[in-house]
């Protein structure tokens, strides 16, 4: 069988050493110089001739993460890897998926495009913001899904009186998938915003009264949308709100936003690495799952095998 080299881009380090770790071999020999100016020169110090290519780096905020995959990819091209996948645990610019208004780029597009451009065979990543977005690629794309995480995370936990909800119209399929797999109630939070990162108003669609609310959301940036969603709701009547997302952002003041917020808890995953520790913010990894993706797609086997479909 082709041989496998994973190996890690600067920013998702702390991540990659664990799904190294549950993959079974050690990652491979990268090394990023800088020049005084801050450009960046990447080298593979070892030989990846024929390989399969498992390239890890989350995109994240700053948009030199971003760069850094693509030296990684064009560096195993011209070394004539046999077959270069990008491992994206969190895949930026997400949410610029199309034109909402005129003269903006849909970036998600740009970046698609920028990926296969440098020579990217495949990409891996997990919760888009819009499941579309695959679309915008012409090579294969798989998908993860953070429900194969928190599913059997909840499984574990007394849900006896449950209602999960969606923070915004837009993520509606994604909270009920959880209601569906659990046979609970599904609520929604209609949102309406003024500018980007701030709520003018929400509304609450369901009963919600004396009921363990669980929002479910792909991303938590500034926090303003979740912890707006939990003082609303326990307003209508709920014992206790809680909050899982898949990817922490938690930029500007999203960490005293949650600290002084209603929310009890907020489970997110290690797609991003935390700046700050909270006791409110708790982290599942995602390493395991990547890890088994990674075998599965070097020996040929299902993807969707992985799934936990509502």
């Amino acid at each position: 069988m082709v041989e496998v080299k994973l190996f890690s881009g600067t920013s998702s380090l702390y991540l990659s050493e664990k799904i190294a770790d549950y993959y079974g071999q050690p990652l491979g020999d990268v090394k990023l110089n800088r020049f005084s100016d801050g450009e960046m020169q990447l080298v593979i110090n070892e030989s990846v001739r024929g390989a399969f290519v498992f390239l890890i780096q989350s995109t994240f905020s700053p948009a030199e993460n971003f760069m850094e995959l693509l030296l990684m990819i064009d560096a195993a091209k011209r070394a004539s890897s046999g077959y270069i996948t990008a491992v994206m645990p969190y895949f930026g610019y997400a949410r610029q998926d199309r034109k909402d208004k005129p003269r903006v780029p849909i970036s998600a597009k740009l970046v698609a495009d920028l990926l296969q451009a440098a020579g990217a065979n495949r990409v891996m990543t997990m919760d888009f913001h819009a499941d579309q977005i695959q679309g915008f690629f012409d090579i294969p794309v798989d998908h993860l899904k953070s429900e194969a995480i928190y599913i059997p995370f909840l499984e574990q936990q007394k849900l006896d009186n449950v209602i999960f909800a969606s923070p915004d119209v837009g993520g509606v399929k994604r909270a009920r998938t959880y209601a569906k797999y659990f046979g609970r109630d599904l609520v929604i939070c209609d949102k309406y915003r003024k500018k980007a990162n701030e709520v003018a108003g929400m509304t609450v669609i369901g009963d919600v009264s004396g009921a363990d609310v669980i929002l479910v959301d792909d991303l938590v940036d500034t926090a303003g949308t979740l912890c707006r969603a939990a003082d609303i709701i326990l307003k209508k009547g709920a014992k206790s709100v809680k909050a899982i997302c898949t990817h922490p952002v938690l930029s500007g003041k999203a960490y005293e936003n949650i600290e002084s917020s209603s929310l009890e808890e907020l489970i997110v995953c290690d797609t991003i690495p935390l700046r700050k520790t909270s006791k409110k913010i708790k982290v599942l990894s995602t390493a395991k799952l990547f890890a088994r993706a990674i075998r599965n797609t070097h020996e040929h086997r299902s993807i969707s095998a992985l799934f936990i479909e509502g």
